[in-house]
């Protein structure tokens, strides 16, 4: 088997990399071990016609114009603002904390400096910050972390916030106003056909081969390609030899309700305090879609399975950071993605990531 780019992995970083050096004249082989293009971004019709994403919601937004337009060129756009609800104390509250948020829960009536008093009463100052509980307690305080942040992170991640990076609390914000949005980016929309529909055509060019159902580690020594993109875990791509990088996984619990048009007033509940799932997603609020059932996922965090999250933890980079210095060495590879750079991406930056690679890419080809 030979080609001029193996790209190892079908989803984001693997699909834009593929469309972008197609369209520099190379010819491409995108792999994947699964039955299907678009990663975990995949979705698709369910039994009961439903248009779900098989691994959990996947919400696209960013504040970059250049990402929004190169992904335009190939899919329709849906706005949708995500809005999410937290089941606690009997409530379902809006998260992130808002004004309504802490006027419910506590049975206040404060206008928006006064929600910005209140916090700075609450709120247990540290200095410095360092981990996730260190950014909630100095922004919230303790009753608002236990009731919804603590439980939650205990669940996601099997670790404490005191155990996570102070990272993974610093992508929730806390808000005095009344806004609901779960983000504030400037470009908030949903691919109008689906994601796979997107995918599909970032994928149908002249110069890209695309072949599902292989291992690349089954065939790695099969394969001639002058260079390779690898987008899976980058402890296996050099065969754990430092040992196994911590990553997070999931369980999902599809269910369809036939009888019901919808089942939450919103996309996504939160359940940080009950249940072993952590969240219910209803995908008819993200898809627009018109059908007199609903379809619904429960997520389940677990450590074993398919890697989802990268774990935030120092000692967790800093064994990355050995395995990268593995990868500076080899101008035949390209190391990009989620898994890959060890990285807690969001889809768009996996998009900016890549675009910025694929550039890394073209000039290491062109030197051999």
């Amino acid at each position: 088997m030979r080609t001029d780019v193996l790209i190892v992995g079908a989803g984001f970083a693997g699909s834009v990399c593929a469309r972008v050096l197609a369209e520099a004249g190379r010819q491409v082989l995108i792999i994947d071990k699964r039955d299907h293009i678009g990663g975990n971004a995949y979705d698709k019709v369910d039994e009961h016609g439903v248009l779900i994403h098989p691994y959990g919601p996947h919400i696209f937004h960013t504040n970059a114009k250049r990402i929004i337009e190169w992904l335009s060129r190939f899919t329709d756009w849906r706005f949708y603002e995500h809005r999410v609800l937290a089941s606690v104390d009997g409530q379902l509250l809006p998260i992130p904390i808002n004004r309504t948020t802490i006027n419910r829960l506590y049975g206040l009536d404060l206008d928006e400096e006064g929600v910005a008093a209140w916090l700075e009463r609450v709120r247990e100052p540290r200095d410095p910050i360092r981990t996730s509980e260190d950014v909630v307690l100095n922004s919230v305080g303790r009753d608002l972390c236990d009731k919804f942040f603590r439980g939650y992170t205990r669940k996601q991640w099997g670790l404490d916030l005191a155990e996570l990076s102070a990272s993974v609390a610093a992508r929730i914000p806390t808000r005095t106003n009344d806004d609901d949005r779960y983000f504030t980016d400037t470009y908030q929309f949903m691919p109008a056909d689906g994601y796979t529909a997107m995918f599909r055509r970032m994928l149908d060019h002249p110069n890209i081969t695309v072949q599902l159902n292989i291992d690349y580690f089954a065939i790695r020594d099969s394969v001639q390609a002058n260079h390779t993109v690898f987008t899976g875990p980058i402890d296996a791509f050099f065969d754990y030899c430092y040992g196994k990088l911590p990553y997070r996984s999931l369980r999902f619990e599809h269910q369809h309700l036939p009888d019901t048009e919808q089942y939450q007033a919103v996309g996504t509940v939160n359940y940080p305090n009950d249940h072993d799932y952590t969240r219910i997603t209803e995908f008819k609020h993200l898809t627009g879609q018109q059908h007199s059932g609903t379809s619904i996922v429960r997520e389940y965090p677990q450590a074993e399975g398919e890697p989802y999250y990268p774990v935030p933890r120092p000692e967790n980079e800093a064994l990355f950071k050995r395995y990268e210095a593995l990868a500076e060495q080899r101008r035949d590879v390209t190391f990009v993605g989620r898994l890959a750079q060890y990285r807690y991406y969001n889809m768009d930056q996996v998009v900016g990531a890549t675009l910025k690679a694929s550039i890394t890419t073209q000039e290491n080809i062109r030197k051999k």
